[in-house]
């Protein structure tokens, strides 16, 4: 059995292609832990278009990711936890709002830093938030001339 230059040349390339898109892919998931992070908690009210391995940035700069999502029996709430990366420090008087990335583009939780000299703690819950916005219903509001008239 022989084996041609040129299929053992083009099969490395494919294997080393597929590697390649396997490391992408892990980065990108946010499954490689390049350093460490902390957990703050947050409840939205409306959580739409967020879910685990949704990016944290601040400043537009991706600082974590959400680690996890539940609905709040009792208060009918998303709690969301979060990472962020050690180093980063929050004040505690800092807002988390869901914004989204375009008209197109997906959503990703947003700090909006305070003034406070003081940061969050580990397991923090962040009080000031706010939840998604719905394009389609600000798009149906519109059509149907649910603005202020005068």
């Amino acid at each position: 059995m022989s084996h041609n230059t040129t299929e053992v040349l083009a099969g490395g390339l494919v294997l080393a292609a597929a590697i390649g898109f396997a490391v992408y892919a892990g980065q990108a998931a946010g499954l490689s832990r390049a350093g460490s992070s902390y957990e703050l908690n947050a409840s939205f009210r409306s959580l739409e278009g967020v879910s685990i391995g949704t990016d944290v940035r601040l400043a537009g700069v991706k600082i974590g990711t959400v680690t996890g999502v539940d609905l709040n029996p009792q208060t009918f709430r998303a709690d969301t936890r979060f990472s962020v990366k050690d180093g980063i420090e929050i004040p505690d008087d800092s807002a988390v709002v869901i914004s989204s990335e375009g008209l197109l583009g997906g959503n990703f939780v947003e700090v909006m830093p305070g003034g406070s000299p003081f940061a969050f703690e580990v397991g923090d819950a962040v009080e000031d938030t706010q939840g998604a916005v719905s394009l389609i219903s600000l798009l149906v509001k519109f059509v149907a001339g649910g603005g202020d008239e005068g």
